[in-house]
């Protein structure tokens, strides 16, 4: 059996049961998803500084854990270490943020994200410009509140986030929407199925993208055939 390593660079133990959860849902026969929680990193990410300081830990977590897997997701949007994962490990690893524009901007589609956290906003906008998608991005909207009590509320988060979504189609003319954040991944299933325009859930992208990465390097491989 194959296995997928999915490294939650928060430190809730109960947010990467949840992402393990979506992620496995989304794989196929033969795939297992394997969690990994920080230690060193606050429940829930919220700030910029925060973000920075999470991806020695996600490094550590994913050349610690590498080997034996067939691939690695870093599940926090903003795909903290990422970029310095890629160099220390030899099996592909995607992030959610990364694979989420790239599945919102397929056909030149114009999109937007919606999530909890303001203080993360310019590193969102940052992503879409390294991405080379910053002409496609049509911004970020924001819920109010406190992003971790509004979080632990599940209806709460839902309402808040439609709201935000429903501004990127009506004020800011995106064509598809993001919900923005590792730990917003069951709502965003959840909005996904409520709203007739895309809504791009983050978790399944990345595990889609990287099922793609894992098959073009090795197209004989039954276990990522049709699931």
């Amino acid at each position: 059996m194959r296995q997928i390593l999915l490294i939650n660079p928060n430190s809730s133990r109960d947010t990467t049961a949840m992402m393990v959860e979506i992620a496995q849902a989304c794989v196929p026969g033969g795939v297992a998803v394997i969690g990994a929680t920080a230690s060193r990193n606050p429940p829930m990410i919220v700030t910029a500084k925060e973000l920075l300081a999470a991806a020695d830990e996600v490094v550590e977590i994913g050349v610690r854990e590498a080997a034996g897997m067939s691939g690695v997701i870093v599940s926090a949007f903003g795909d903290p270490g990422l970029a310095r994962l890629r160099q220390e490990i030899f099996v592909p690893a995607v992030g959610i943020c990364e694979a989420a524009m790239i599945a919102a901007a397929a056909g030149e589609r114009r999109f937007g994200v919606a999530t909890t956290t303001p203080d993360l906003a310019a590193s969102i906008a940052e992503s879409a410009r390294e991405l080379g998608l910053a002409h496609l991005f049509s911004g970020t909207r924001l819920t109010t509140g406190d992003p971790i009590a509004l979080t632990g509320d599940a209806a709460r988060l839902q309402i808040a986030l439609a709201k935000a979504v429903e501004e990127c189609f009506e004020l800011d003319h995106a064509e598809a929407v993001i919900i923005g954040g590792g730990p917003l991944g069951q709502a965003a299933i959840d909005l996904a199925r409520s709203f007739q325009r895309p809504i791009i859930a983050p978790i399944p992208a990345a595990l889609r993208r990287l099922l793609e990465i894992m098959k073009s390097a090795n197209p004989d491989c039954a276990a990522l055939g049709p699931g």
